[in-house]
C-alpha cells in the first residue's frame, strides 16, 4: 500500500541534475522533461581542485559550487553516480534455512567478510535463489559526500553507481548473462547480470588506463586478460548464456575501444554492443523517470513530523511508562534478592570462619617453600605496545593477529592509504620493544591490504 501511495503522490521531476564522480572530475548532465519524453539538456565536465573524500567539505562544496554557477546551472535536485571503488562486494551462499533467519545470516556473513564493522556501512542485499551479494559503501564517505552537496547548495535524491543505472539486470527467468563495461576517466567498469535480475559480477579495472601527460591510452591487452579471468570464474552454464559486450561512454573512447580490442565486433564469443552515453546521463534518465534502483546508497532521512510524531505518540508513551515501572520493579527485586543472600552468606561464614583463619595461618607459614610462579602478563602488555602503535583515527584496522612463542608477531589488516601504513610500520620500529619490523606485503588501493612481521622482546631492546 504504501508503495503505491508514494509512486501515486510522488512529483515527476522537470529537471534533474546527474552528477558520476570519479577522484576529483565530476561528468554532469542536465536532464530535462519536454512533451517527447525525457532529453539531456546540458552536458558538462568539472575537474574539482579538491579531493571530496579528504579536503575540508565545506570549501569542496564552495568550489562544486562555483563550478556549477559558472557553467550556468542552477537545478539543486541531483541524482549522485559514486565511484566503483567505493563499492565492497561479498557473495554468500545462503544454506538451506528460512527466509526470515537469512538477513541475521546475511549480517554475520557481513562482519565476518567486509573488512569494517556492519554499522560503519552502508548495505545493499541482491538476493537470487540460495545466493546474495552484499553491496557496502563506507558511511563516511557517504556522509562527507552529503556534507559536500549540501555545502554547493545541492539536495540528492539518489546514491547510486553509473553501471547498475546504465546496465540493468533482466528480470526474465531465462535472460542470458550479459556483460557490461563502462569506460571511465582513469578505469574501466564491469558488471555480469544474469536470469532473474541476479549481479554476477561487480568489478573497476584501475590499471587499464594509461595516462602520459595530457594523453590517455586504453592497455586493451590487459582489459581481456582480466574481462577472460573474470568471466572464467563464472559457472558454465552461466557462461555459456553469455552473448552480448555492451560498452558505455564517451563515443571516442568506446568506439576507439570497440576497433581496439575486437575489429571484428566479437570478443570471446560475445557480440559487441556500443551505446555512446556519459554516465551521469544513464543516471539522469533513470531517477527522472521515477525508476526504482536496486543499488541505492543514499541513507534514509527521517523528516522533523516524523520525529515529532513518534515523541509525543501516545502509544509510544504507554510502553515508555510500562517499561519504566517493570524496570524499577525488577530492579527493587534484585536489590532485594541480593539482601536475602548475603543474609544467607553471612551466617555461614560466621560458621567457617574461625577454620578459614586457621587454615590461612598455616599456608602463612608453609608459603617460603612453595614453588614460585610468575604472575605478570607479557601477552597483555604486548597486545598493548601493538594498540598504542596503531592511529587512533580508524585509517590503519588489523584483521588478524598472530602471536607464536609469546615473541614473535605476525599482522595483516586493511588501510585507507599507503601513508597511514608506513606511519605505523615507523611507530613500531622505533619502539624498543620491537626488534626486526618489516612490512612484507602491501597491495590493493581503497581500502590497501598489509601484512607485517616483529619481534617482541621483553623489557626492551638491548
Amino acid at each position: 500500500m504504501t508503495s503505491i501511495l508514494t509512486k501515486l503522490f510522488s512529483p515527476r521531476r522537470a529537471s534533474l541534475l546527474g552528477l558520476a564522480l570519479e577522484g576529483r572530475r565530476v561528468d554532469g548532465v542536465l536532464h530535462r522533461r519536454n512533451n517527447d519524453g525525457t532529453s539531456p539538456e546540458q552536458n558538462f565536465n568539472l575537474t574539482l581542485s579538491l579531493d571530496p573524500l579528504t579536503n575540508d567539505p565545506q570549501l569542496v562544496g564552495q568550489e562544486l559550487r562555483n563550478q556549477l554557477d559558472e557553467a550556468g546551472i542552477k537545478e539543486t535536485r541531483c541524482v549522485i553516480g559514486i565511484p566503483l571503488n567505493w563499492v565492497i562486494t561479498l557473495a554468500v551462499a545462503l544454506p538451506e534455512i528460512p527466509d526470515e533467519d537469512a538477513p541475521e545470516y546475511l549480517t554475520i556473513q557481513a562482519e565476518k567478510g567486509f573488512p569494517y564493522a556492519p554499522e560503519d556501512l552502508h548495505i545493499v542485499t541482491t538476493r537470487t535463489g540460495n545466493a546474495a551479494t552484499l553491496l557496502a559503501v563506507p558511511r563516511a564517505h557517504l556522509t562527507r559526500l552529503e556534507e559536500v552537496l549540501a555545502a554547493a547548495r545541492l539536495r540528492p535524491v539518489s546514491f547510486t553507481t553509473a553501471i547498475t543505472a546504465l546496465q540493468t539486470p533482466d528480470a526474465g527467468p531465462d535472460a542470458p548473462a550479459v556483460v557490461a563495461l563502462l569506460v571511465g576517466e582513469s578505469r574501466v567498469d564491469l558488471l555480469i547480470s544474469g536470469a532473474n535480475a541476479s549481479l554476477l559480477a561487480l568489478r573497476t579495472f584501475d590499471g587499464v588506463i594509461e595516462t602520459d601527460g595530457a594523453a590517455r591510452r586504453i592497455d586493451s591487452d590487459l582489459l581481456v586478460r582480466e574481462l577472460r579471468l573474470t568471466l572464467g570464474q563464472l559457472p558454465e552454464q552461466i557462461r555459456n548464456t553469455a552473448r552480448t559486450l555492451r560498452v558505455f561512454g564517451p563515443a571516442d573512447w568506446t568506439g576507439a575501444l570497440a576497433k581496439e580490442i575486437a575489429p571484428d565486433g566479437t570478443l570471446v564469443g560475445l557480440t559487441l554492443d556500443v551505446r555512446a552515453t556519459s554516465p551521469a546521463a544513464g543516471i539522469a534518465a533513470r531517477a527522472i523517470e521515477n525508476a526504482t534502483c536496486a543499488f541505492e546508497f543514499l541513507p534514509p532521512r527521517v523528516s522533523q513530523w516524523m520525529k515529532l510524531t513518534a515523541r509525543f505518540s501516545s502509544r509510544k508513551l504507554l510502553w515508555s511508562t510500562a517499561t519504566a515501572t517493570a524496570a524499577l520493579l525488577l530492579v527493587g527485586g534484585m536489590f532485594l534478592v541480593q539482601y536475602i543472600e548475603l543474609s544467607i552468606l553471612e551466617s555461614r561464614w560466621a560458621k567457617i570462619e574461625p577454620s578459614v583463619s586457621q587454615i590461612a595461618e598455616m599456608n602463612q607459614n608453609t608459603r617460603q617453600f612453595h614453588s614460585w610462579y610468575a604472575h605478570s602478563s607479557p601477552t597483555l602488555r604486548l597486545l598493548k605496545q601493538m594498540t598504542d602503535s596503531f592511529p587512533d583515527d580508524g585509517t590503519v584496522t588489523v584483521k588478524t593477529l598472530e602471536i607464536k612463542n609469546q615473541a614473535d608477531i605476525s599482522c595483516s589488516g586493511y588501510a585507507l592509504d599507503n601513508t597511514s601504513v608506513l606511519k605505523t610500520h615507523e611507530r613500531l620500529r622505533v619502539n624498543k620493544r620491537f626488534n626486526d619490523v618489516k612490512l612484507l606485503q602491501t597491495r590493493g588501493r581503497v581500502p590497501l591490504q598489509f601484512t607485517l612481521n616483529c619481534h617482541w622482546v621483553e623489557g626492551g631492546a638491548q
